[in-house]
């Protein structure tokens, strides 16, 4: 019979992850004890997700303040720091500020207008233009930003985002001034040394800030990429990809992301006799329509993945075909012509081929990682693995 499904995305539960837990194993069981319940079979190129945050937890990759501070401290000895685009979150960004304050005299914090990097909105674009304010030259000040804009509270969480940062910095004892710019080198008229928190402009940054002669510049991404006093760490990403664990300490981006997959990998196959692809996924790829967020604050949406998900696709547009190539056709006439096209496109790629418009080539592990995150959620379900199955399929499968 004629298979009438295609792609299947499912979430699995699992038991609770802790520290030490071999979470390979757990994963493969738990992929085959969902199989088994509900039925279905497990198939080559099936892709197994799991969630970073489970990664890091069963690593034990964590890190306290007091880490973070002591590692600020020691790059930034002069004790004045500009932190500069940092994303306005209490999740993702408070605690980290927190412990930058504590490794700091003073702070002078450079907030982005009118929105983060990731679409956080402090004021709206609308604002902008009635106040005559042009974001990408005008430098504002604290008192100025208020006269022109008042108190704004984020439309999701209900803070003042500018009153928050301020009480947090300043509850360390380290003195605070903020101001408002969209331009890196405005931060070079209040000092020199800079910590520049961006996540995916972060190299433009810190070279910009170089060549304006900055004395000292680091980003997020370098701090914490070795251990300090026992801490956890991550080599490539620092503290980008953390997030709050208690009101003390951060969760931060897996490490080992390659070896887990590829272990997670051979589980399954000695387990199930199939290929799977595996891979670990953070933050999806796409924007809130009506929050204009972009959910992206991670580094990347994938750490690690197996061979088999390198990529993008290689899709043809089907409606295009029916509305022009095969116009004149219908019904199985045009199934079969369609079907016989999409057969003859082979591994050649299609870029530029107008039967191709409009599939948006992503790579694999972006969007399969999107869906995985939309999948599990971010709070109660409990589906920290995301069985995906179909995904390289096509009309003619």
């Amino acid at each position: 019979m004629e298979r009438k499904v295609g792609t299947v995305s499912r979430g699995i539960r699992c038991p609770i992850i802790r520290e030490g837990d071999d979470l390979a194993k757990i994963v493969c069981d738990s992929v085959i004890e969902a199989a088994e319940s509900e039925g279905f079979e497990l198939n080559d190129r099936d892709v197994v997700a799991v969630t970073e945050s489970v990664l890091a937890r069963s690593q034990g990759n964590y890190a306290g303040v007091e880490a973070i501070a002591k590692d600020i401290k020691a790059k930034f000895p002069d004790g004045t720091v500009g932190v500069i685009f940092p994303i306005l979150s209490r999740n993702r960004f408070a605690i980290c500020l927190k412990a930058i304050a504590m490794g700091c005299k003073k702070i002078v914090l450079m907030l982005s207008y009118p929105s983060d990097e990731v679409g956080n909105h402090l004021i709206s674009v609308d604002q902008i233009d009635e106040a005559g304010i042009n974001p990408y030259c005008d430098v504002l000040t604290l008192a100025k930003y208020r006269e022109l804009f008042g108190e704004n509270k984020h439309e999701f969480t209900g803070v003042d985002y500018v009153a928050y940062y301020k009480e947090l910095i300043e509850s360390t004892g380290a003195e605070c001034d903020i101001i408002f710019a969209n331009q890196a080198k405005a931060i070079l008229d209040f000092t020199d040394c800079v910590l520049t928190c961006d996540i995916h402009t972060r190299a433009r940054t810190k070279r910009i800030l170089k060549a304006a002669g900055a004395k000292t510049v680091y980003g997020l991404d370098d701090i914490l990429t070795g251990s300090i006093d026992g801490s956890g760490f991550n080599a490539d990403f620092g503290l980008l990809g953390s997030n709050k664990s208690t009101e003390d300490c951060v969760k931060l981006f897996p490490r080992d992301c390659g070896d887990f997959v590829n272990k997670t990998q051979a589980y399954l196959l000695q387990a199930t006799g199939k290929h799977i692809e595996v891979m670990v996924y953070g933050d999806g790829a796409f924007k809130d329509p009506q929050g204009k967020i972009w959910e992206l604050a991670d580094p990347c949406v994938s750490p690690g993945y197996t061979s088999g998900l390198e990529g993008t696709p290689n899709e043809l547009k089907l409606k295009y075909l029916a509305d022009n190539d095969f116009k004149g056709l219908s019904g199985e006439a045009l199934k079969e012509a369609i079907s016989q096209r999409i057969k003859e496109k082979g591994s050649d790629s299609l870029v530029g081929n107008m039967a191709s418009q409009g599939t948006t080539p992503r790579r694999f592990t972006d969007l399969i990682g999107s869906l995985c995150d939309l999948t599990s959620g971010s709070g109660d379900k409990g589906t920290p693995v995301v069985l995906v199955q179909g995904y390289f399929d096509n009309y003619t499968n």
